[in-house]
């Protein structure tokens, strides 16, 4: 069974180094998943703050369908509750709270029973110099592309 990938995340691959990634749940309203489910949301800035013991997924954008009910809105940014047992909530506060670390989300997607899931991680955020050596690298891995496709082609 394959998973339908929806939303990534770029930028936390850019800015963020990864050093431990879990797959949790999310609560959402109907529209909202009909919304997901059509690819309308951006992950981009988003974060994870654990409140009083539970997680919540922070500055998502899910925007409103226009076809589904029209007199029931819901926020577009509104903090929504993630869905983790209380172990990996508590690993995951320690780690946050001794080493500095964030937790932001990686992807959304829809899992085999099509069930919406959203892939956080812990990460440590990159100096300057890591994020120019990400750039060299993807680059370099860019041109070794193209010459492998020109070299298929003078064959």
């Amino acid at each position: 069974m394959q998973q339908k990938m929806i939303a990534k995340n770029k930028k936390a691959y850019f800015d963020y180094e990864i050093l431990q990634t879990l797959e949790s749940g999310i609560v959402l309203v109907g529209s909202e998943v009909k919304s997901i489910r059509a690819g309308r949301v951006n992950l981009k800035d988003s974060f994870v703050k654990i409140i009083k013991g539970e997680a919540f997924l922070f500055n998502t954008h899910i925007s409103f369908l226009e076809h589904t009910y029209t007199y029931f809105k819901p926020n577009e940014r509104a903090p929504r509750k993630l869905l983790l047992h209380r172990k990996e909530i508590d690993k995951l506060f320690g780690s946050v709270s001794t080493q500095g670390l964030s937790i932001v989300p990686l992807n959304i997607y829809c899992n085999q029973k099509n069930r919406i899931k959203l892939t956080i991680a812990l990460v440590r955020g990159k100096k300057l110099h890591d994020k120019r050596e990400s750039i060299k690298k993807k680059m370099l891995e860019r041109e070794a592309r193209a010459n492998m496709k020109d070299y298929g082609r003078k064959i």
